[in-house]
């Protein structure tokens, strides 16, 4: 997810009413981090399973660490597993062709530089920020570690498949438009 820091996150926020005049809503400036990491996620987008763990840094061994977690949070009976992943120096180290070398069912598919959009994962980025971090202060790193914790297992108990490119279930879908043909019946 990126790093991430102890501070205040934007989100809606009930404001006073205004006097008279009005006025816009102001969020309190927030000076300084409190304490920084960086979340590591895995998504299975068939199921809508998600796992995260947070870490005080983003290196090579944490990753392996995280990339460990994975294989033992899959399922045995799956064949093959499809990691995506951005260019991130950390994800092509030794370390990392190392384990692709003692499990040879994961096959890592780096996506091409400006294209996150490939991976399922960022969607799902988005919603865990919404769920974990959006609308609230945080004092320390360890507080954000419980959030996105937090987060990941209320996603999980309220899973569902997550289709790349599928319209939101609560939008209504498009009509067609003044250009449409008419579907006139002739007799």
């Amino acid at each position: 997810m990126g790093p991430q820091s102890a501070r205040s996150y934007p989100g809606r926020r009930v404001v006073k009413p205004a006097p008279p005049k009005a006025q816009r809503a102001k969020q309190e400036i927030d000076y300084g981090r409190r304490g920084k990491g960086y979340v590591f996620g895995a998504f299975q987008p068939a199921m809508g399973d998600a796992l995260t763990a947070p870490y005080v840094g983003r290196t090579t061994a944490n990753w392996v660490d995280f990339l460990g977690k994975v294989e033992a949070w899959i399922d045995p009976s799956v064949e093959r597993v499809y990691a995506v992943m951005d260019n991130l120096n950390t994800h092509s180290a030794t370390d990392v062709l190392l384990f692709a070398l003692a499990h040879p069912r994961w096959e890592f598919v780096f996506q091409p530089k400006y294209a996150a959009y490939l991976n399922l994962i960022e969607p799902w980025w988005k919603i865990l920020r919404s769920l974990a971090l959006k609308g609230r202060r945080f004092e320390t790193w360890s507080e954000i570690e419980e959030a996105v914790r937090r987060a990941t297992t209320y996603w999980n108990a309220h899973k569902h498949p997550f289709i790349w490119g599928s319209r939101r279930r609560h939008r209504t879908p498009r009509r067609l438009g003044v250009a449409a043909v008419p579907n006139i019946a002739t007799t």
